[in-house]
């Protein structure tokens, strides 16, 4: 029996879209590819000592090249990674300024962990605002509904935004909380024309992740 055509998804390997920050700044998103290997490492060595273990929880200095292969070569369906790329004053090459991922779980399709990181002199420019809200659009168009991170169980400020962004604790034991957040607000507050994506829950929420991930197991 025929399996079907694969099915078509608006972000894919070929997805690419042009946006223009505050300020003047031209951004492109888009699918990562294969070749991104030593754009990736050349962003990783820009990263403070902070961001790194907020995105890899470990003192690595450098990326190994099982783990440049890892994070470039992926299947576009469960694994998908967006980068976020500027062009370089002679406008000969590209600088990249971030990457958002999601990796769909083991054993369930509708669950999958995310991650966004952001070079440290491309901050608080909207970047990871784009990233999240692209990766989170690829992932719900993939069948995934939701979203699973860790962080310090005595977080305070992420314990609110889980309330604000419906998630749900699926263990806390008192040091580190896991838990789950549901796409489907992202999905509703685009429906509904949200007019400013900085306040919405989700995308808060990710970026408190992404600083208390720093916190997790400590520099």
């Amino acid at each position: 029996m025929s399996a079907g055509p694969a099915p078509e998804y608006r972000i894919d390997a070929d997805y690419r879209e042009e946006h223009v920050l505050e300020g003047g700044t031209k951004v492109t998103l888009r699918s990562i590819r294969p070749d991104d290997g030593e754009p990736l490492r050349e962003g990783f060595s820009r990263l403070s000592p902070t961001s790194r273990y907020r995105r890899f929880l470990s003192g690595m200095t450098e990326l190994s090249d099982d783990m440049v292969r890892y994070l470039t070569d992926v299947d576009g369906v469960n694994h998908v990674a967006i980068v976020a790329t500027t062009d370089s004053l002679d406008l000969k090459t590209e600088i990249g300024l971030g990457v958002a991922r999601v990796i769909r779980l083991e054993g369930d399709p509708t669950v999958a962990e995310a991650a966004v990181t952001v070079s440290d002199d491309a901050q608080h420019k909207g970047i990871g605002r784009l990233l999240v809200r692209t990766v989170a659009e690829a992932a719900y168009e993939r069948g995934v509904r939701t979203i699973r991170a860790e962080v310090l169980a005595t977080n305070a400020p992420i314990r609110r935004l889980l309330d604000e962004a419906g998630a749900v604790v699926r263990s806390d034991d008192g040091t580190t909380l896991v838990f789950d957040v549901p796409l489907e607000w992202h999905r509703r507050a685009l429906n509904e024309g949200a007019s400013d994506d900085d306040d919405h829950p989700l995308l808060r929420l990710f970026r408190a992740v992404a600083r208390a991930l720093a916190q997790l197991g400590g520099p």
